[in-house]
């Protein structure tokens, strides 16, 4: 079976208890529930890790890994998306199909998040629909793998 990676950045363990009129109020556990819920709902032929972090060299090494045991990669990179130089270089570096998530929309926030350095890293980028971009995902990855 294909098993495809989520990686979860900076703070997103602190989804549900940090700023819920931004982020929601359903916590990292919750959404990757949801998603595992959805997978069997609808029968989808693929198996998930998740994996989160607040720390770059760890999500670096866990894409890099990534590479050689799964058919693809969704990572939500929180804060990190907007500086990291390095997560872009590992997602460049992996050929297997990648999306990007955001839960909010990014072009609704502060300027400085209207930039992603890791978007040139993947193939496509899912924002703004709070926990449900995470299953939007799931369905962009199947049309991808």
């Amino acid at each position: 079976m294909k098993k495809v990676q989520f990686i979860d950045g900076p703070n997103l363990n602190m989804l549900g208890k940090r700023e819920p009129e931004i982020y929601g109020s359903m916590s990292l556990a919750e959404i990757h529930e949801n998603v595992r819920a959805h997978i069997k709902q609808n029968e989808l032929n693929f198996d998930v890790n998740f994996f989160q972090s607040n720390s770059e060299g760890e999500i670096v090494d866990c894409i890099q890994k990534s590479k050689d045991t799964c058919a693809g990669l969704i990572i939500n990179g929180g804060g990190l998306s907007h500086t990291s130089v390095a997560i872009l270089d590992a997602l460049l570096s992996i050929e297997i199909p990648k999306i990007e998530i955001h839960l909010s929309n990014l072009f609704r926030r502060e300027d400085f998040r209207h930039h992603s350095y890791i978007s040139k890293g993947v193939h496509g980028v899912i924002c703004g629909f709070g926990p449900n971009s995470y299953v939007l995902a799931v369905e962009g990855m199947v049309k991808l793998i």
